[in-house]
């Protein structure tokens, strides 16, 4: 079951499972705290945009943690 969570860095809330998910894949499963789109942006040094194509791209590989 997927909770709620809210942003490590800015607080927002991440109302959409498949940026927890991007989280995971991105940081790391035990990662403790979550960010929002933005922040993960920033993070990584990359767009949002890159991001989403990211999880596009993961899910077209059947990628468990995008389902």
């Amino acid at each position: 079951m997927w909770k709620e969570e809210r942003c490590k860095f800015c607080g927002d809330l991440i109302a959409d499972k498949e940026i927890i998910a991007l989280n995971r894949k991105m940081l790391g499963r035990d990662t403790k705290g979550k960010l929002c789109l933005s922040c993960l942006a920033d993070y990584l040094s990359c767009t949002k945009e890159d991001l989403l194509i990211k999880i596009e791209e993961f899910k077209e590989q059947g990628c468990r943690l995008f389902k």
